[in-house]
């Protein structure tokens, strides 16, 4: 007898009442009672989510998810996206056929956030009722198992039949996820999901999911070597990356290149004075490079090597500046902070600043764009984002962040780990209440 596939809700298409009433149970059992044993009829990959759910503060029967991007925040987000150039073939695969199927396309970004959410307009009207709609929140830690959610926590094609949702509003529907990746980097870049009645569940849709997801990753893949009209995913603004990263990424419309430490620290030091409209001479750049005396002729030289790496159109001499646009993933940090979006900034913080460097001024910037997002995430009183920050390196002793925790998570594990981290740090006087 073949082994069953884990990722399958229904396996012979069939939905089955009896299944239904002891998924019911099983749930019940659950949140009733958190040491509850996994019961044989709830398949792991579905009980696990169920216990990160309840261990992320997930309320079975809480508010709908956030809705964190609107209006012309969300028309910016979608538009700089990568998925956006492939929608066009999501569609084609998908979409086009939705109404007829009676299904709902989404396709969310890294975090589970819903980017598009087209086809049959009776069923999207029930569903925004739940939230399911462009903008909102349905990562896994914010809304609970879910198709796109858990897709996107285990990075593996899934189906979440009826009452294997972890909240009950979203027990009704069923549906099916694949995510996407940059065929370049391997990095995630969110997911495709088709949601509806108890058909989706079937696994001929989950293999017409794969499939979309597939197609959409050899589309990408194609626009990055050739390009498109809007420069595909070889951008026409280079883009640098650096959170999270010992050296930094520079990517062009024809290269990807790993920086050497220093040189990574001098495009950041000029991507800092871009964004105020500045350049650098060579003495302003030893000292935020070397401190102290340092050699200005040391700098010349690196700056000399920089140039000729990554071209004479990117970085200026007289003084020494950023010649053209270059996006920055700090920068795409700050954006979604000045706009009073902490999730999508938490998304976009893969990490500290080139967190191996000791120059003065790159340990200036690490140091205000942490500051930042701090004060945006305690700001925000939203315990899901507490808690995705309190697993951060930065916050184990971090006593505002825990005690914010405790004082707006629900009853329950997480709360409770909250309360005696909270006693813990008061009790060592190691806690960092920040200044």
């Amino acid at each position: 007898m073949p082994a069953t596939n884990p990722w399958l809700a229904l396996p012979d298409g069939a939905p089955s009442p009896v299944l239904a009433r002891r998924l019911r149970a099983a749930h019940e059992a659950l949140v009733t009672r958190v040491d509850a044993p996994a019961p044989a009829q709830v398949r792991p990959v579905v009980w696990d989510s169920w216990r990160r759910s309840l261990n992320s503060g997930v309320d079975t029967d809480g508010p709908a998810p956030p809705v964190d991007l609107l209006d012309d925040e969300l028309a910016a987000y979608r538009a700089a996206h990568p998925l956006a150039a492939v929608m066009p073939v999501i569609r084609r695969l998908l979409v086009a056929d939705a109404e007829v199927d009676r299904m709902i396309v989404a396709v969310t970004d890294a975090a589970g956030r819903m980017l598009w959410v087209e086809g049959d307009a009776r069923l999207r009207d029930r569903a925004a009722g739940m939230h399911f709609v462009e903008g909102a929140s349905w990562g896994e830690d914010v809304a609970g198992t879910n198709a796109p959610g858990t897709a996107l926590a285990l990075d593996h094609a899934v189906q979440i039949y009826g009452g294997e949702h972890f909240r009950r509003p979203v027990q009704p529907w069923s549906c099916s996820a694949a995510p996407v990746h940059d065929p370049r980097t391997g990095a995630l870049l969110g997911a495709i999901d088709v949601t509806g009645g108890d058909h989706v569940a079937n696994p001929h849709v989950l293999t017409l999911v794969r499939a979309t997801a597939a197609a959409a990753e050899a589309e990408l893949r194609w626009l990055s070597r050739h390009g498109d009209a809007s420069g595909g995913l070889g951008p026409a603004v280079p883009l640098l990356e650096v959170l999270g990263r010992d050296r930094a990424r520079l990517t062009t419309a024809t290269t990807v290149q790993e920086l050497s430490l220093r040189h990574s620290e001098l495009l950041v030091l000029l991507a800092e004075a871009a964004a105020r409209g500045e350049g650098r001479t060579a003495e302003q750049l030893a000292a935020e490079c070397h401190g102290g005396a340092a050699a200005e002729v040391t700098v010349r030289a690196e700056l000399s090597r920089l140039r000729r790496l990554v071209g004479g159109n990117v970085v200026g001499s007289r003084p020494y500046r950023l010649l053209g646009p270059v996006r920055t993933d700090v920068e795409e940090v700050r954006t979604q902070l000045a706009r009073g979006a902490p999730a999508a900034a938490l998304d976009r913080y893969r990490g500290p600043l080139l967190p191996g460097s000791r120059a003065p001024g790159v340990r200036a910037a690490r140091a205000r764009l942490a500051d930042d997002l701090r004060a945006a995430v305690l700001a925000s009183g939203r315990p899901d984002l507490l808690l995705r920050y309190s697993e951060r390196p930065e916050a184990a002793e971090d006593l505002a962040v825990w005690q914010a925790c405790l004082a707006l998570l629900p009853p329950g594990g997480r709360r409770n780990a909250a309360a005696a981290r909270v006693q813990r740090l008061r009790g060592s006087g190691r806690g960092t209440a920040r200044r």
